[in-house]
């Protein structure tokens, strides 16, 4: 194993009977779902002659939130949403990683781009609609620059994840007071990376399901006892 204490992402070596095997060992180990991992077969195994001889396969698996993402496409939009900031008289840094959780989009964003600064507060307008639109306009650019990438997130001073650690916490608790009651319970509005978020959230639970109900942007998250 390579890497630095529990806490830290780290790159693993693991093993099993067949790849398959060593992949969900690996994972399981990390405690991260599959598309959010590099895989690196380093050897496919073998079977032994009545279970004499064999070897096992290993694999080496990457947590995406390690790998700083390259490309021309990434340095394009980066040096364009500078320029954007510029002409709004902003002034802020602009930092790019790699997608970590499910508020950043991991597994269908390319990149997050990190806006840090002094009073920001004008980029994220009334529940992020502004820093919305401005990553709808960043990445329309970017679309016509380069066909099929996959879109960039724009987070400004935190917000997102501030935003992401306040909905988990609101699934929990809704899902906690369905289990208590035995009642489905509705959770206002969201638009769709936020309804996301909370159904990864209880994807796993085994006393709760979720659904998306409603229509355009009155669509809604329904929280109820597993059936």
């Amino acid at each position: 194993m390579e890497g630095g204490d529990a806490s830290t992402p780290q790159v693993i070596d693991a093993s099993g009977k067949t790849v398959d095997d060593a992949i969900e060992s690996g994972l399981a180990e990390l405690g991260l779902e599959r598309h959010e991992v590099t895989i690196e077969v380093i050897n496919q195994g073998r079977p032994g002659l009545f279970g004499i001889g064999g070897e096992p396969a290993r694999v080496r698996l990457t947590p995406a939130s390690l790998e700083l993402p390259e490309g021309e496409e990434v340095g394009y939009a980066q040096q364009l949403l500078e320029k954007l900031l510029a002409l709004m008289d902003v002034e802020a840094d602009v930092t790019v990683r790699a997608p970590e959780t499910a508020g950043d989009g991991i597994g269908r964003t390319r990149a997050v781009l990190d806006v840090d600064g002094d009073d920001l507060g004008i980029l994220i307008g009334r529940r992020g609609l502004t820093m919305s639109s401005l990553q709808y306009l960043l990445n329309l650019a970017v679309s016509r620059q380069f066909r099929n990438t996959a879109p960039f997130l724009v987070d400004v001073e935190g917000y997102r994840r501030r935003r992401e650690e306040w909905l988990l916490d609101l699934a929990f608790r809704m899902a906690e007071r369905v289990r208590s009651s035995g009642r489905s319970i509705t959770l206002e509005p969201m638009p769709p990376n936020e309804r996301r978020i909370v159904h990864l959230a209880l994807a796993k639970d085994p006393t709760v399901e979720t659904a998306s109900i409603g229509e355009g942007e009155r669509r809604k998250v329904a929280i109820s006892v597993r059936r």
